[in-house]
């Protein structure tokens, strides 16, 4: 092959480069190298960073030219020349050249490259659906033995070596995604877990349960964010221990809920005041006038019997609006 690469290089060199491409992709395969070998080979060989992006079976891996593994949150650029893993697929390796078509050798690359890749995929990671309710089920359970839940993570698709969060929604079944990934704007409330070795994962699922007591719907009945991530929570996750869900609210959550029902902006009002960091900035928060709004206050201080303008006041109103969030069955 070498033979032949140096004769098609003295008449073309455009067909030489092209064969000694086919041969180290050839190699690479028959050693078994692994995704991140075949993309380092992909990017050594174009001398630009070559990506290879698998979201169904969560795979990133990002190479540069001088063969650094260095993965970036950035999406890639259309323009780029790329090759989707199957016929008429989206595109998953990237050649970052800036210039939108690619050469004769690039073209070689990628053909060469996402064929070796696939075969790597499917023996390594199999095409397991990334959802598995069953695979989920195991890796989230701490009972369950570590070679079962690396397995079942493995079959998922997950990196082991990379850490991972999981996701409780309110309406849905849990899911896990890579520590990079976005959780992306949910249909519903969700709680989101902290990032962890995917051994740790059970735990992630118990913060990011945690996490979704404290979310709300978002509406004026029942304000508040939608997605709420355990790490944000700080010290306030201990609240979900002393208040449990369907249980008799404190006394405090009952005279909101009392306030509430007398004067149905009140909800909207109070989380705007707690919420922000200034009177006026919760007045624009609701829209209204900032009069408006004091006047609101004063009627809500005399329905909940306590001030909410004060330092002391503002927090009791935050424990308060948090606490029932959290006595919701």
């Amino acid at each position: 092959m070498k033979e032949l690469a140096g004769r098609l290089t003295a008449l073309d060199p455009d067909a030489g480069a092209a064969v000694r491409v086919i041969a180290y992709f050839d190699r690479l395969a028959e050693s078994r190298a692994g995704l991140e070998a075949l993309v380092r080979g992909a990017a050594v060989l174009a001398g630009v960073p070559a990506r290879l992006v698998d979201a169904e079976r969560r795979v990133h891996v990002r190479v540069e030219a001088d063969g650094t593994r260095r993965d970036t949150d950035l999406p890639p650029d259309p323009a780029w020349p790329s090759a989707p893993l199957a016929p008429g697929g989206a595109p998953a390796l990237w050649l970052e050249r800036a210039e939108a078509a690619p050469s004769v050798v690039d073209a070689v690359i990628l053909e060469r490259a996402v064929g070796a890749v696939r075969l790597v995929l499917d023996r390594t990671r199999g095409r397991a659906p990334v959802d598995d309710p069953a695979l989920v089920e195991t890796v989230l359970d701490a009972t369950a033995p570590e070679p079962a839940r690396l397995h079942a993570a493995r079959r998922l698709g997950l990196d082991i070596t990379a850490p991972a969060r999981a996701l409780a929604p309110r309406d849905g079944r849990p899911r896990i995604v890579p520590a990079r990934t976005d959780a992306g704007p949910p249909a519903g409330r969700l709680g989101v877990g902290p990032a962890v070795p995917v051994l740790d994962l059970p735990g992630s699922w118990e913060a990011a349960r945690t996490a979704l007591r404290f979310t709300a719907e978002g509406t004026a009945q029942d304000p508040g964010q939608r997605v709420v991530h355990a790490e944000e929570l700080g010290g306030v996750a201990l609240l979900a221990d002393l208040v449990a869900p369907g249980a008799e609210p404190p006394p405090d959550v009952r005279d909101l809920e009392a306030a509430a029902a007398a004067a149905p902006w009140l909800l909207s009002t109070l989380h705007a005041v707690a919420s922000t960091a200034s009177l006026r900035a919760a007045a624009a928060e609701i829209n209204v006038h900032h009069s408006t709004l004091q006047d609101r206050l004063t009627h809500a201080e005399h329905l909940l019997g306590w001030p909410v303008r004060t330092p002391q006041g503002r927090l009791r109103l935050q424990l308060a609006l948090t606490m029932r969030h959290l006595a919701l069955p």
